[in-house]
């Protein structure tokens, strides 16, 4: 088992994710690449599991792909290019794998997020980002396209204009653009980071954490259906939540105030 992304799991539930090549400023190469859908699928399946912490080792939160290991990928009658497309469907499986997962996922970001980066970045439903990190495309700069969600999640994130600046421009982002431009929920000190991210954490496994990740699957669901879809949904689902143990014990608390 790779050790380029770590996983724990505390007995509260909380899944603690970590992009571990620091030395490579956490660029994804293939062993992260299998790594990340391994990590996405054991979230997704396990039963225990109730809010992600999502962060990353070193100076920098993630650079994108390792393109010195992509450059190298082929072999045996097949391009590099062939093996590029592979693992990004191996990410691709980690990403959907993630937002389809109902879970709450909180990332705490330092330092340079690059390219694809960009896009395990926004797999995060809440994103606290240091008062110095920095955020780029770069994609362009050597001659490559979106992969990681970008072309999906960064407008969802900021809006096509501005999705389409960064991704045609050499334009850098200040973390505070990036909170003006929605891109990040937050900013805190570089030394806060961690504990601003975990806090958040701390409130979903402290709360209704159910209904936190119902509330997280009909928002990303609505994006792709009709009105009258998500209002079905929602009714369906408030429905049953209304049912739970969960909610009970909080009516009932609320009605005797």
């Amino acid at each position: 088992m790779s050790d380029s992304i770590l996983l724990t799991v505390s007995d509260d539930g909380l899944a603690h994710v970590t992009l571990n090549r620091p030395d490579s400023l956490n660029a994804i190469n293939a062993a992260a690449a299998y790594r990340w859908r391994e990590v996405a699928g054991e979230i997704a399946r396990r039963g225990d599991i109730r809010a992600v912490l999502f962060d990353a080792a070193g100076r920098a939160f993630c650079a994108g792909g390792d393109v010195v290991a992509m450059a190298g990928l082929g072999g045996d009658g097949s391009s590099a290019g062939e093996g590029v497309r592979e693992l990004a469907d191996v990410i691709h499986d980690g990403h959907r794998l993630l937002r389809e997962s109902g879970i709450p996922i909180v990332a705490a970001v330092q330092g340079a997020v690059a390219g694809g980066g960009l896009g395990f970045m926004l797999v995060a439903d809440v994103v606290v980002a240091s008062t110095s990190a920095r955020f780029a495309s770069k994609y362009a700069d050597i001659g490559l396209t979106p992969d990681c969600g970008v072309s999906t999640l960064l407008p969802e994130a900021v809006g096509t204009r501005r999705a389409l600046e960064l991704l045609l421009t050499p334009r850098t982002l200040s973390a505070a653009e990036a909170l003006d431009w929605g891109l990040v929920t937050e900013l805190a000190e570089p030394d806060a980071v961690a504990d601003r991210a975990m806090a958040i954490a701390a409130h979903w496994l402290g709360g209704a954490s159910a209904a936190f990740g119902q509330a997280k699957r009909l928002v990303l669901a609505g994006q792709g259906r009709s009105f009258q879809e998500s209002l079905d949904d929602e009714a369906v689902t408030i429905g049953a939540a209304f049912d739970t143990p969960e909610a009970g014990a909080r009516i009932a608390a609320f009605t005797k105030r």
